[in-house]
């Protein structure tokens, strides 16, 4: 009898030890995959991640400077401009900014006419939150071939970061850059529609700036860019500076840009915050394209209202596995505002959200500017962006 009872009691204590196993076996599964994701919803897992879209980070002289001051001569400091900003910027999964300017270690560092930042407002973006570097500007060949390759070879030493718009060689694959986080797949794409001067890469360059003009590109680009991800960013450094409407030749590369495939098209280049509307699409796919014309600059040391407000353009993309479908929410823009004291000094960037009236009093346009506080702030912001898009 007594061996009866052991061999039950064996039994189902080995039965215990193998659904324990069973249930640390699924446990760990289920924590695999909830690690994929980032929300779940009336049992529905999707993935969701978050993109932040930021102007011109417009490093001139005076920002310059001020972040030579903060260290020894000739080793920068820029992390205090984004201080204020950073915890938003690295709360996204995926940060992109357009980098005005060259950072090219064998040219000497300017920030007027020609613009070349030193290595370590990279390594501060960097730290700041930024992992997708938009390259294609008016500036991107203030110094040359050399500068261009210089710029991609020092951001190449970041691992985690990508670059758009410059490239080292002619392949389609390195045209167009695809970004994947928490499951979503971004594909990012940038050109600029003007470079300074009469500055050009050589014919026989290997290296490659895209143009508004290389339409067969662009369209190529967009084509491949829809086979290999969720969404499609178009980041374009185009129009007119300083004013507050988008060209007819914009409208039209828009229209086009949206037909080919573009999700979003984000504008930069004239110093000024410009509307945001959808192109309606006859694509089922994707029946609509949001463009953003301009979203200012991110950071300055420009000297107007108009200058020092920027905009910061956020939203979630969603995709749902079964059945597929991929939703942009959430689409906000956010205002900015590069502060200074007077003479320009202490050049730093805020959310408007976090701005105060003790600041703006502060700022250093106030002398000249009596009306400017964060209330003609907003003010201006919802003069050129549709209340749809600002929360």
């Amino acid at each position: 009898m007594r061996k009866i009872m052991a061999f039950i009691l064996a039994a189902i204590l080995f039965l215990d030890v193998v659904s324990l196993g069973v249930i640390l076996f699924a446990k760990a599964e289920e924590t695999s995959e909830e690690n994929l994701t980032t929300d779940l919803e009336d049992d529905e897992i999707f993935e969701r991640a978050k993109v932040v879209v930021a102007g011109n980070n417009f490093i001139q002289t005076k920002i310059i400077d001020q972040a030579n001051s903060r260290e020894t001569r000739d080793n920068y400091k820029f992390d205090y401009l984004y201080d204020n900003i950073a915890e938003y910027i690295t709360a996204a999964d995926s940060a992109v900014i357009t980098q005005e300017g060259l950072i090219s270690s064998t040219h000497g560092v300017s920030g007027e006419g020609f613009l070349n930042a030193p290595e370590q407002l990279g390594d501060d973006l960097v730290k700041a939150g930024f992992n997708v570097i938009d390259l294609a500007t008016n500036h991107s060949l203030d110094y040359g071939e050399q500068g261009l390759i210089n710029t991609l070879n020092y951001w190449n030493t970041k691992s985690d970061v990508i670059t758009v718009g410059a490239y080292r060689d002619k392949s389609e694959s390195q045209r167009v850059a695809i970004q994947r986080v928490n499951g979503v797949s971004i594909a990012y794409i940038a050109f600029t529609e003007s470079v300074n001067g009469n500055h050009k890469l050589p014919d026989d360059s290997e290296a490659e700036l895209a143009m508004a003009e290389h339409e067969s590109w662009l369209s190529e680009s967009l084509s491949y860019a829809n086979k290999k991800a969720d969404v499609v960013v178009v980041l374009a450094h185009w129009g007119n500076e300083y004013e507050t409407e988008a060209t007819d030749a914009q409208r039209a590369l828009a229209e086009k840009m949206a037909e080919w495939g573009a999700d979003i098209i984000v504008g930069t280049h004239p110093h000024m915050v410009q509307s945001v509307e959808y192109i309606e699409n006859d694509s089922k796919e994707k029946p609509r394209t949001l463009v953003v014309w301009s979203l200012g600059n991110f950071v300055s040391a420009q000297e107007k209202p108009e200058y020092v407000l920027g905009g910061l353009l956020t939203f979630d993309i969603v995709k749902n596995p079964d059945p597929y479908r991929v939703t942009l929410e959430n689409i906000e823009i956010k205002g900015v505002v590069t502060h200074y004291g007077m003479n320009q000094s202490n050049i730093r960037v805020y959310l408007l959200d976090d701005y105060t009236e003790d600041l703006a009093s502060k700022h250093g346009l106030k002398e000249t500017y009596s009306e400017f506080s964060v209330k003609y702030l907003k003010k201006l912001l919802s003069q050129v962006v549709d209340k749809q898009f600002l929360k």
